[in-house]
């Protein structure tokens, strides 16, 4: 059974406010990979392009979704404009 959810929509300024769990979602090391090229890609093409991407991540309360450009990819958090930082660990998807 394939499930399909849509995720809440926010701002980038509301991010600040939410509150990220210490544990990683699930996934494999193959798919953590590919997730970190995807999101080297985008802090490039944000960068230079001013490319928005819809960056899907899990907070405290449920699936969200932010539209807007990568700054910089760290080792353990994605910083988007104005210092605002998502941890790695809580990305689901980069589109």
């Amino acid at each position: 059974m394939i499930t399909t959810f849509t995720p809440q929509v926010i701002e980038k300024e509301d991010i600040p406010s939410l509150s990220f769990p210490s544990d990683p979602l699930t996934r494999t090391p193959q798919e953590t990979e590919a997730l970190l090229r995807k999101l080297r890609r985008s802090m490039v093409l944000g960068n230079i392009h001013r490319t928005k991407r819809r960056i899907i991540f899990e907070d405290a309360e449920g699936t969200k979704e932010v539209r807007t450009t990568i700054w910089a990819v760290g080792d353990k958090n994605i910083v988007l404009k104005r210092g605002v930082i998502i941890p790695i660990k809580r990305l689901i998807d980069v589109i």
